[in-house]
């Protein structure tokens, strides 16, 4: 059937074309994602993949199978704008318009980051393939991608095609007009940057998603934030949770930080909140909303990605609204 497609679409069958590649796309999508860290930057990769496909079939030569022809393509297309610098530019919002936050534990080094919508994933139960290290819902997980985008381009393509995606060295030389001593090479660098940049290995995993543990920590939280109470928020961390907010820099660890930085910015003033709930990278996100004190309008103020390790929060990080379009959600609401 799959020789068929191939042949009918190398005649100008379009939809040949379309049933060939559409079981691929949301999963090149994903690995588009995991390469760049932006969904947007991700679709316009997926695009570009598409349109050469479709202009190369005729000299696919089926020496490898569609999917890894096709991830030939996608991950030429993710370096090329890696390395280029000509990706979107995001507009970079401050905190608050003359706001002095309290004083910052670091300044994070990936401002350049999206969160993905669950509703275009598709997780498997398992890893992809015999050679993938990590489980597929660790690979989407916020704190992954955020510490792939600190990988050189190279070194962050071979790390996703052999751990994440299983392929075998020969064939991600190949993917990568390399060798696979170079793929080697690369492979060890960049899992010795990760194994220091995730400290997955020493926390508890994440409760399964949409589980008892993991609604009651939802719940705990939306309470918290629909009613101001900083502490009730603070009760849910872990002692060396980070707060982090990109594209602004700043970051902060621990409770007393927390603290201090939700009482003088996010609930100042009394400022209590609406959250609506939706998922993001396999996690618990929020939209999050605040009432106008001068209407019955509710105005988004962004979006709220939850990391959790057991029964607590240990990463909240905050978007600004430019990423809720992806999901679905609006700038405001009625109250």
């Amino acid at each position: 059937m799959t020789a068929d497609m191939i042949a009918r679409a190398r005649a100008g069958d379009e939809e040949a074309f379309r049933q060939l590649l559409e079981p691929h796309q949301r999963e090149l999508q994903v690995h588009c994602y995991r390469l760049l860290g932006s969904v947007h930057d991700a679709e316009d990769a997926l695009q570009e993949t598409l349109l050469a496909a479709w202009r190369g079939l005729g000299g696919y030569q089926e020496r490898a199978s569609i999917r890894t022809w096709l991830y030939r393509i996608a991950t030429s297309r993710c370096l090329n704008a890696l390395r280029s610098g000509s990706r979107r530019r995001r507009r970079e919002e401050g905190l608050v318009p003359d706001l002095a936050p309290p004083d910052h534990t670091r300044l994070g080094e990936v401002m350049w980051l999206e969160p993905y919508p669950d509703h275009l994933l598709e997780i498997p139960d398992s890893t992809d393939g015999p050679e993938a290290r990590y489980e597929a819902r660790e690979a989407i997980s916020l704190a992954f991608v955020t510490a792939v985008q600190l990988l050189p381009p190279r070194q962050r393509a071979v790390l996703i095609l052999r751990d994440v995606l299983g392929f075998h060295a020969r064939e991600v030389a190949q993917i990568l007009d390399s060798t696979t001593e170079s793929v080697t090479s690369a492979l060890k660098r960049a899992r010795a940057t990760l194994q220091r940049l995730l400290p997955t290995s020493q926390r508890e995993p994440p409760p399964p998603p949409n589980s008892a543990v993991e609604a009651d920590l939802v719940e705990q939280l939306t309470r918290a934030f629909e009613l101001g109470d900083v502490d009730g928020v603070i009760a849910l961390l872990t002692d060396d949770a980070w707060l982090t907010m990109p594209p602004v820099p700043l970051e902060y660890q621990g409770r007393e930080l927390a603290a201090r930085f939700h009482t003088a910015v996010t609930f100042r003033q009394g400022r209590m909140y609406r959250l609506v709930a939706t998922r993001a990278n396999g996690q618990p996100a929020f939209g999050m909303y605040l009432q106008d004190p001068h209407t019955r309008i509710l105005h988004a103020t962004g979006l709220l990605v939850l990391t959790l390790t057991g029964s607590r929060i240990c990463t909240m990080t905050r978007f600004d609204n430019s990423v809720l379009p992806l999901f679905g959600l609006p700038r405001t609401l009625p109250d």
